[in-house]
């Protein structure tokens, strides 16, 4: 069996291209073996060969093992803080200016853990000198955003032959053309998560470590094989260069109608972007991550990443059929025999995930561009049970709950999690921010089925044309009717069997959101005090809770709020 395996290895690529590259050089990469831009077919090969748990689905899909992180290590997610003498990112195909201590976010609320420039070359040494031991590495050179006049080149050095498949389905992949002329990359990912970080190195949480250095324009992965971090990795660095070119990247799903109407699903993990954006009704730009520019939107990926929990064929076929020969199933659970993929099963991890193509996807649209959006629906998971399943917002909330970010833990999902917890993360994706969020701008989850009939009530106008009742303490414009859904859930306080503890859990979330909204008390330096002023107006008014506790609903009432009887 091994003797067959090394007779049918692929030959090594030339390996000019990378050793005559400046980032090589610098870095001291040396490989034994490059395999440059392998085909699927010998990517699985490759990993069923070297790669232990890995196997072929009953569908074709390439099923592998992240090892112990299961999931991204936002914690361990550092960036160089730039200094004096080292500001500038040099990076012309960009536009990008130089780099300032103002442009980036740091500070107790920030998801930017620092580190030196000095530590990030301990650790990309480190990440190196265990790549060059190996006897192959794998390269991928690529893509990202649609838009020509965006395009960046993405190289990926990793170990792992399911990363470098997992790679090639999000960036946008070369032609053979483009391949041969790709020349010097504008950013370079050593994946070496196979190996540890030294956690007494400066800077270091742990064995993992995930960095990244806009001066050197490198990423390092030490201690997760997750790929979700080289993903999220590409999509952080475009939150620092977009804005940088004056277009807003967005983490958000996208489809555009047959009038050619864009809508943009922003939501955090699990609300549903990747589900929704894929309606068969309408043409799918991308599921997760975007770039809003003056001439309109378009996709930073090749592919997409799908939750796999719970995924069936008759609430999301879409996504079901795209999982076949050519997609990368993480850590999900299958029969040993047949190969069929129990997708219900969490015994691994809750977070079982899909990478596939974009055009795996029936109704892709191919380059995946639109126009100017439409429609913009923000998405939360209201495990608290007291905000409206749809509200229209006035431009002021919009900007309030954009930069807010809300969504909520439910009881069960997490140790510790007793009862609904809420979450913020600013602009629906804080953990990849690299800016100011100003600088970018009880009961039970509604169903998949009556969801869908409150996008497509956005998507017809109906909603627009709708009467709508002004919700207490957030000042929302709710809906009293939408084909398809009933009336009683479009209004909370009906389904809650007690008014007193609905308005007492209502007034506790308004006070988390402006609790919340004080750690971006300094956004008057960045859009100014009127702007700033202006944003706060579209958020909740919450009373005092003491008065609340006393009057329960009637407090609310009281407060000149409209309320349904």
């Amino acid at each position: 069996m091994l003797r067959m395996t090394q007779d049918n290895l692929p030959k090594g690529a030339d390996q000019a291209f990378l050793l005559d590259s400046r980032f090589t050089k610098e870095s001291g990469l040396a490989p034994k073996v490059v395999h440059r831009n392998l085909s699927p077919s010998q990517l699985y090969e490759l990993a069923l060969a070297f790669e232990p748990g890995t196997h072929i689905t009953s569908t074709g899909a390439l099923a592998t093992l992240s090892g112990a992180k299961m999931g991204r290590c936002p914690k361990d997610k550092l960036h160089t803080q730039p200094s004096a003498a080292v500001r500038y990112l040099p990076v012309p195909a960009c536009g990008a200016r130089p780099e300032t201590e103002k442009d980036l976010w740091w500070g107790p609320y920030s998801p930017n853990y620092v580190m030196d420039d000095r530590t990030f070359l301990c650790n990309r040494e480190r990440a190196v000198d265990y790549l060059n031991t190996l006897d192959r590495v794998f390269v991928v050179d690529a893509f990202v955003n649609w838009d020509p006049a965006s395009r960046l080149k993405v190289r990926v050095v990793t170990s792992r032959a399911y990363h470098a498949l997992f790679m090639h389905n999000m960036l946008i992949r070369p032609t053979a053309q483009e391949l041969a002329s790709f020349g010097e990359p504008d950013f370079v990912i050593y994946n070496a998560g196979a190996f540890p970080a030294n956690k007494y190195t400066n800077f270091m949480t742990s064995q993992t470590s995930i960095d990244l250095s806009l001066k050197h324009k490198e990423m390092v992965i030490l201690g997760t094989m997750y790929a979700g971090e080289m993903k999220k990795g590409v999509f952080t660095l475009m939150h620092y260069l977009m804005p940088m070119q004056g277009k807003l990247s967005l983490h958000s799903g996208c489809n555009v109608g047959t009038a050619g109407d864009v809508t943009l699903f922003f939501g955090l993990s699990g609300t549903g972007k990747t589900t929704l954006s894929a309606d068969p009704k309408r043409p799918l730009i991308g599921d997760d991550e975007h770039v809003w520019s003056d001439n309109g939107v378009f996709n930073i990926e090749g592919g997409c990443y799908a939750k796999c929990i719970d995924l069936k064929a008759e609430t999301e076929p879409e996504i079901f059929n795209a999982i076949r020969y050519g997609t990368v199933l993480e850590n999900v659970d299958l029969d040993p025999e047949t190969r069929v993929v129990d997708y219900c099963s969490q015994r691994l991890t809750e977070n079982t995930r899909a990478s596939y193509p974009i055009e795996y996807m029936a109704n892709a649209r191919i380059p995946c561009v639109g126009g100017h959006p439409k429609n913009v629906i923000l998405l939360a998971c209201d495990a608290f049970g007291v905000l409206p399943p749809v509200s229209r917002l006035t431009l002021e909330q919009a900007m309030y709950h954009f930069i807010s970010g809300y969504t909520a833990k439910v009881a069960g999902t997490e140790v510790g999690v007793t009862e609904p917890e809420a979450t913020f993360s600013a602009c629906f994706g804080s953990a990849f921010l690299m800016m100011h969020p100003y600088r970018y701008g009880v009961g039970k989850r509604i169903s998949l089925k009556h969801t869908r009939a409150i996008i497509d009530a956005i998507h017809s106008g109906e909603l627009n044309a709708a009467e709508c009742v002004t919700t207490p303490i957030f000042g929302l414009l709710a809906p009293k009717a939408i084909t398809g859904v009933p009336a009683e859930i479009l209004s909370p306080e009906n389904v809650w069997p007690n008014k007193d503890a609905f308005a007492k859990t209502l007034n506790k979330l308004g006070h988390m959101f402006v609790k919340n909204f004080e750690h971006f008390a300094d956004g008057d330096s960045f859009v100014g005090a009127d702007m700033a002023a202006r944003i706060l107006t579209g958020g909740p008014s919450p009373l005092a809770e003491e008065a609340v506790g006393k009057q329960g609903f009637a407090a609310i009432a009281a407060a000149g709020a409209k309320v349904l009887a």
